[in-house]
Formats: C-alpha cells, sequence, structure tokens
C-alpha cells in the first residue's frame, strides 16, 4: 500500500492545529510541518503529532510548501491547510483508495464544505469549490508564488467524494487580519506582474457582492450568506485598490 504524507504550513495556529491533526489519525502515515517563526504553541502542539517540524522564515506560500513537499517521504501527498480537516466520509474514502493499491490518477479534485460565522454556505459560489490537495509525489510541483501558489500535477486526474471541512475565520477580527495581509500580498505579486490601478476596478465591490449573494444565490445562506458577500465583495476590492500602494512605493 502507497505511503501517505501530510503537508501543512502553520503561522500561529495553536486554535485550529489540533482539529486538523486529529482528523488525519488512521490516514497519514507521516506528517509534515513547517512553521514560520510562530509565538503561540504551534510548533509544540505539532511536535505531539510527528517529529517532522521544522522553523523556517516565510518566502512565500509556493516556497514554502515546496519546501514541505521536499521533507516529505511518502509516494502520496495531501495538502491541508491548519483551518482545515477532514471529514469522516473523505477519510474513510482516501484509506479505501490506498488498500487497494496504487490508485491510477495522479492526482485528485476534492470538494469543500465552508463554515461562515459557525454556518455551513451552501450558496454564493461555497458549494461547488473543489481544490487539488491530494497528489502523487513525483507528478507535483508549488510554484514559486507569494500568494495563490497553486499545484501543477501531471495528468490524469480524479474526484473524490468526501469533503474537506474549512473554517477559515473565528470571527471578524480574524478575517479583517488575514484580509489585510492576503490582499497586500496579491496586489504586490499583481503590480510586480506589470498591473496598475484603474478606475473601473471601483466596480468590483458592488459586482462581486451581487454575483455572489443573487446571482449564486448567497441570499439563501440568511445572515451568513449576506456577511460573507460583503466581505468577500470588500476583499475583491481591496486586492485591487491596494495596488495604489504600490505605486506611491508603500506596498510592503
Amino acid at each position: 500500500m502507497p505511503r501517505l504524507s501530510v503537508i501543512l504550513i502553520t503561522h500561529n495556529e495553536e486554535k485550529d492545529l489540533p482539529r486538523c491533526l486529529d482528523s488525519l489519525k488512521g490516514v497519514a502515515d507521516e506528517i509534515v510541518v513547517v512553521d514560520s517563526h510562530s509565538a503561540d504553541r504551534t510548533r509544540d502542539i505539532a511536535r505531539k503529532y510527528t517529529d517532522k517540524v521544522f522553523e523556517r522564515d516565510f518566502a512565500g506560500y509556493g516556497p514554502q510548501k515546496q519546501f514541505a513537499l521536499e521533507q516529505a517521504s511518502g509516494e502520496w501527498i495531501l495538502n491541508l491547510d491548519a483551518d482545515e480537516c477532514l471529514t469522516p466520509g473523505l477519510a474513510m474514502e482516501i484509506r479505501t483508495y490506498f488498500q487497494k493499491g496504487d490508485p491510477v490518477p495522479n492526482g485528485f479534485w476534492i470538494p469543500y464544505e465552508n463554515y461562515f460565522l459557525g454556518r455551513r454556505l451552501r450558496f454564493g459560489g461555497s458549494f461547488r469549490e473543489h481544490h487539488l490537495r491530494l497528489f502523487r509525489k513525483s507528478q507535483g510541483h508549488y510554484a514559486g508564488r507569494v500568494i495563490h501558489e497553486g499545484i501543477a500535477v501531471s495528468p490524469p486526474l480524479g474526484y473524490l467524494n468526501g469533503r474537506i471541512r474549512h473554517e477559515s475565520y473565528r470571527g471578524f477580527t480574524e478575517y479583517l487580519e488575514k484580509c489585510n495581509e492576503y490582499t497586500r500580498l496579491i496586489a504586490g505579486q499583481k503590480f510586480a506582474q506589470g498591473r496598475r490601478f484603474a478606475a473601473w476596478h471601483h466596480l468590483r465591490l458592488p459586482w462581486e457582492f451581487f454575483v455572489r449573494y443573487v446571482v449564486k444565490l448567497g441570499f439563501l445562506d440568511g445572515q451568513a450568506g449576506f456577511v460573507y458577500a460583503v466581505l468577500s465583495a470588500y476583499y475583491a476590492w481591496l486586492k485591487h485598490v491596494r495596488l495604489l500602494d504600490y505605486e506611491r512605493g508603500e506596498g510592503i
């Protein structure tokens, strides 16, 4: 049966990490954690589950995940974030696949179930979300991008039915902190690619809200759906407006 290594990159994840790592019991043959100098108990918690805990300066999401990938010894890799965990159905599906032998595809797209303000989002574009997270190590490579790193995996690719549970924000404070960091990185990446702010970018805010809340039926998720649509629209707008910081030389 092929070996499965789970890789995670972390920074101040003591609240979410135990749930994530607990979901890997009976699935992972190896866990690799690469931490970027957490100020909380993240590394101590990780060491209760694995002896492969590395501390490394954060060089961007792509380089950080590629480093984690290179430390893994399994033939197969499952990439998770600390605020994600395997649902029991997905854990069983992965075990069943590997017990049958080496799967034919080189990677698998996995569906997500997203939670916001304690409620699972079923509309607004969240329900159909899939990410390529399980792949054959010899066929995968992370790009060197600082954010939205992606994983390049040679075909063929397959799809799993079990879901990853994603609880990215415990509250508004955490959302705004992550929004600030992510939009800064995205704007910097866009600026380096030659992108500049244009007045029409202001239209991203009402358009994004309309698409998520009306077209994609976000209103059916109640109050959580409304708030999520508003914040998603703000995020889409801010990552373009922050190009102005870089144009003035104040982006970092």
